[in-house]
């Protein structure tokens, strides 16, 4: 069962560089070596848990990698949908709704 898809950000501060592709690398690593899955898009990270604890959880390993990788500061953004009716859906169920009201 997993009722709550979260979206979230972790945006690396006072970086030597543009690229923060070594930062998203090793924070999903991080949740990787957790046994937590994921799927990224080019601007987020996409999880899924049965419950807050599991998302935020989730995320804060994250976020202890990139501290660990020499970060000094980093802003995070959360958006969380925690649909009670459905506890059975997917992210993709999400888009499949969308896109079958497109045509």
């Amino acid at each position: 069962m997993s009722r709550i898809i979260a979206e979230f950000t972790l945006i690396p501060i006072g970086t030597n560089s543009t690229s923060l592709s070594q930062y998203v690398a090793v924070a999903l690593k991080s949740l990787k070596e957790n046994g937590i899955p994921f799927r990224i898009t080019p601007m987020s990270t996409i999880i899924e848990g049965d419950n807050l604890d599991d998302i935020f959880t989730a995320i804060k390993k994250a976020h202890e990698a990139i501290i660990n990788a020499g970060v000094k500061r980093i802003v995070i953004s959360i958006n969380i949908d925690d649909r009670l009716d459905k506890p059975q859906r997917k992210p993709e169920d999400k888009i499949k709704a969308v896109e079958s009201k497109l045509n």
